[in-house]
C-alpha cells in the first residue's frame, strides 16, 4: 500500500457504501463548480451538491458515483464522502441521468414537503393564538 495516496469511504446514512484504497485523485462537485483533491492537498471540507464524484485507482482506474447532496471531509490521507444516496456506474451519460431523475426531484419534493409543513404550522400557531386570546 503506497502511503502517498488517499484512501476514500462513502458513507450512506445507514451503510458503508463503498470503500477505495490507493487512490491517486478525486472529482467531486459542489455550488461553486468542480474541485480536485490530490493526496498532498491541504484538509478541507465541501458541501456536495447532488452530481458525478470521480475517483482514480490504479488497480480500478476511473470509477465513478453518482451521489446525493452531502459533505466531504479531507483529514490527512482519509477522505470521508457522507451522502443521502448513491449510485456506482461506469456509464457517465446514465448516471448523469441517474442525478436528475433521482436526486433532484427528490430536492424538488422535499420542497413541497416543507411547504406544506410550514403552512401547517402557521395554521396551527394561528388558532393556537386565537384559543389563547379568545
Amino acid at each position: 500500500m503506497n502511503s502517498k495516496l488517499m484512501n476514500l469511504k462513502i458513507l450512506l446514512p445507514f451503510q458503508v457504501f463503498a470503500e477505495k484504497k490507493d487512490v491517486s485523485r478525486i472529482v467531486a462537485e459542489t455550488r461553486n463548480g468542480s474541485f480536485g483533491l490530490l493526496p498532498h492537498r491541504l484538509d478541507c471540507v465541501a458541501a456536495l451538491e447532488p452530481g458525478i464524484l470521480t475517483c482514480e485507482t490504479e488497480a480500478e482506474g476511473e470509477v465513478y458515483v453518482a451521489v446525493d447532496e452531502g459533505v466531504l471531509i479531507k483529514t490527512g490521507q482519509d477522505v470521508l464522502v457522507s451522502v443521502r444516496n448513491a449510485i456506482v456506474g461506469t456509464d457517465l451519460s446514465r448516471l448523469r441521468e441517474a442525478v436528475k431523475k433521482e436526486f433532484l426531484t427528490l430536492d424538488e419534493k422535499e420542497q413541497n414537503m416543507r411547504s406544506v409543513m410550514a403552512k401547517l404550522e402557521s395554521g396551527l400557531i394561528r388558532r393556537l393564538a386565537e384559543f389563547q386570546n379568545g
